[in-house]
């Protein structure tokens, strides 16, 4: 499980056990029992939303894998204006409230950029949720390229917890951050690495391979 979630289970146990201790002591109405069933339910919720699998992270050179669990909504040729500053292909993944929200670092490399941005909170499928609603930047750069990556809040999700800042050091699949309840990740690659995924696909961060830079070293 994520530390992120760990707070809010233990919130959500420790008023469920005190209504259900209240229950079979005192008794309750319908009401009281209505809300400690629900508490349960959101605990049970919470520690399989925050659910953190290991990963079977590939090993080849020059991969670049999903950064984050999800559906390929999108696939366009665009200008990164950020880090990459030049054309790039960007590949959009939303985030269901069901998808493991933990993210992974696509590349293996230094993190050379970083910006957190406010915005707005956009459903997270849709096109200008990618430059509209609040988000974080991250650009990476390895000995082949640089790569642009984006943690983007959605409707629902309104919390980003990001720990890649300049300098640091990422392996490809190692865990950086997470977007807790639904949202979407942006991943702008160079436009020579073929792509290996298509609209409509399901992906797991850390394994599923989006593109392949040729003879990487």
């Amino acid at each position: 499980m994520h530390k992120e979630g760990f707070g809010l289970l233990i919130g959500f146990v420790l008023a469920a056990l005190v209504l259900t201790l209240g229950h079979r002591m005192l008794g309750a109405g319908i009401f009281l029992r209505g809300v400690e069933i629900l508490l349960w339910l959101c605990a049970g919720f919470t520690l399989y939303f925050f659910r953190d699998p290991e990963r079977k992270i590939p090993t080849a050179q020059g991969l670049i894998v999903s950064p984050a669990d999800g559906t390929v909504v999108e696939i366009v040729e665009e200008f990164e204006p950020e880090y990459i500053k030049g054309p790039a292909r960007r590949i959009s993944i939303f985030l269901s409230p069901f998808n493991v929200h933990v993210n992974r670092s696509p590349i293996t490399g230094e993190v050379k950029y970083y910006s957190y941005r406010e915005g707005k909170f956009l459903r997270a499928f849709l096109p200008e949720a990618s430059t509209e609603n609040e988000q974080s930047i991250i650009g990476m750069e390895a000995p082949w390229g640089k790569v642009t990556f984006k943690q983007i809040a959605g409707i629902i999700a309104r919390r980003i917890v990001c720990d890649a800042r300049e300098g640091r050091m990422l392996e490809r699949g190692e865990r950086f951050g997470i977007i807790k309840f639904g949202s979407r990740m942006d991943v702008y690659m160079p436009l020579d690495a073929p792509l290996k995924v298509r609209v409509r696909d399901k992906v797991k961060a850390g394994e599923s391979i989006l593109g392949e830079i040729k003879n990487a070293s």
